[in-house]
């Protein structure tokens, strides 16, 4: 909803809790009657009375940012592939111990009390029948160093509080646990915001490198503590080329670059905290004592501004906003690790020093510049290109991994090389370069959403779309009528 309007000698305009109320209304009732939930609608009223009002699922939705337009999925069904299912599994043993954990458990919580005066209460253990039948529930095993844990207590909870003696979190009860894998299991694959915000993520890489596999979730990721905030710390079960199985991670509502590496184990975490205990990082609130861990130290990952004089070689993702003259990219040959290189409202005129980079998620306004620097690039899998001067895709042809694409900036003099992209996923065009590619006959068959970019776009316009791109939209409701 937008804009607005009050004919003079009319009531006073709907206030928003009434209009918040009849929204409600229609959308049951349109529920109801097509069984669509939720629903997409445009309504376009004018000063006269006069309104038509269009109604669809919501496979056609608005995009509210840069470019605006509207968004059309084909495949609701489809997710792009996580990079960290495409790294070496790790294949070293576990480090975690369940008999050194159970010491340290038994120290920590000795240090906790003498530190409170009193011994803290925690829940009975559970059995290992109930260990066993946990692991049968969720079809992975648990750390043996958990399972300890779990021998002494039933997680740190008395009632509706906890203690959170785990990295300051709440840790799980068995039961949690087990309900929290089982019932979360959307969000294990992959946590998805649709289409206008995961075409061109980017995961993060952890440090240590190749410890955790670059993914937004995944189903060896098993939550045993939380912030009661939406994040957790979970046990990596399937850990990438250089990690080890029972290694700690942190992941959950923040982590949308992805996972953090906090431990090798249980058994070295609770290490680390009776060695903060020891050493006095911590702070004390009547009966409860949080733990004051230091900075990480893992470098600068991302830069949101401009190109500093020395690129930190941690770098990983760089936004250059509004930058004056022509940037020069090559300072950032620097950052071998960089991922995300997005130049927002400023200007390049060489992608060469992006070919040795593996970057994957590249926005940029090329000054009468050429493409050929991308040509098999292997990383790159999301191009967000405006231009100043007609751009032969040709070279996107051999980058293999090239799933995304946002040519609603740029005049592309042929858009049938978009025909020869096999992995193409999502493409955003204006209407008028929709209008030649379907006129050409020459649509990627693999597309799973595109997007009709512009401000002055219709919901009209993008059903005509969805419909010429193999949408079925016959169903569409249109009202017209009079106020």
């Amino acid at each position: 909803m937008t804009g607005g309007y009050t004919v003079p000698g009319t009531r006073a305009p709907m206030g928003l809790p009434e209009m918040h109320s009849r929204l409600m209304q229609l959308a049951e009732v349109i529920r109801d009657e097509r069984g669509w939930d939720p629903v997409s609608w445009e309504i376009d009223c004018r000063p006269s009375g006069e309104y038509r009002l269009v109604l669809f699922r919501d496979a056609v939705g608005r995009v509210t940012g840069s470019g605006g337009g509207y968004e059309v999925v084909l495949d609701p069904g489809y997710r792009l592939p996580q990079p960290g299912l495409r790294q070496q599994a790790g294949t070293a043993a576990p480090a975690g111990d369940p008999e050194r954990a159970a010491t340290g458990f038994r120290a920590y919580l000795e240090r906790r009390a003498a530190i409170l005066g009193q011994a803290e209460e925690l829940p009975p253990p559970v059995t290992v029948a109930a260990l066993d039948e946990a692991e049968r529930r969720i079809g992975r095993p648990l750390p043996a160093d958990l399972r300890a844990l779990y021998l002494i207590a039933d997680g740190d909870g008395i009632g509706y509080r906890h203690r959170c003696l785990i990295e300051n979190n709440a840790w799980l009860s068995l039961q949690s646990l087990v309900a929290e894998y089982t019932d979360g299991r959307e969000w294990q694959d992959r946590p998805w915001f649709g289409w206008d915000l995961e075409w061109d993520a980017v995961v993060f890489e952890t440090t240590p490198a190749d410890t955790v596999r670059r993914c937004g979730g995944h189903p060896g990721w098993i939550r045993f503590a939380t912030s009661e905030d939406g994040n957790y710390l979970a046990v990596d079960m399937d850990p990438a080329r250089d990690g080890r199985p029972g290694q700690i991670i942190a992941t959950g509502r923040d982590y949308d670059d992805g996972p953090v590496y906090i431990a090798d184990s249980i058994t070295s975490l609770l290490q680390q905290h009776l060695e903060m205990l020891e050493q006095g990082s911590y702070e004390k609130y009547e009966d409860h004592i949080s733990l004051r861990r230091a900075a990480c130290g893992v470098g600068t990952q991302q830069i949101i501004g401009g190109i500093p004089d020395e690129v930190p070689p941690t770098l990983q993702a760089i936004h250059v906003n509004d930058a004056t003259g022509i940037v020069d990219l090559s300072p950032l040959t620097a950052a071998p690790g960089l991922l995300r290189l997005h130049l927002n409202r400023s200007v390049t005129a060489d992608l060469t020093p992006v070919r040795d980079l593996p970057v994957e998620s590249l926005r940029v306004t090329l000054d009468g510049g050429a493409l050929t620097p991308l040509a098999g690039h292997r990383h790159l899998a999301s191009l967000d290109l405006s231009a100043t001067a007609p751009v032969d895709l040709t070279p996107l042809r051999t980058a293999p991994n090239l799933h995304g694409l946002d040519l609603s900036g740029a005049e592309i003099p042929d858009l049938t090389v978009l025909a020869g992209l096999a992995n193409l996923r999502y493409l955003a065009l204006t209407q008028r370069q929709w209008a030649t590619l379907l006129d050409q006959g020459r649509v990627p068959p693999t597309l799973a959403a595109v997007r009709l970019a512009g401000k002055d776009v219709t919901f009209e316009d993008a059903l005509v779309l969805a419909s010429r791109v193999g949408l079925d939209t016959g169903d569409a409701l249109r009202v017209d009528g009079s106020l």
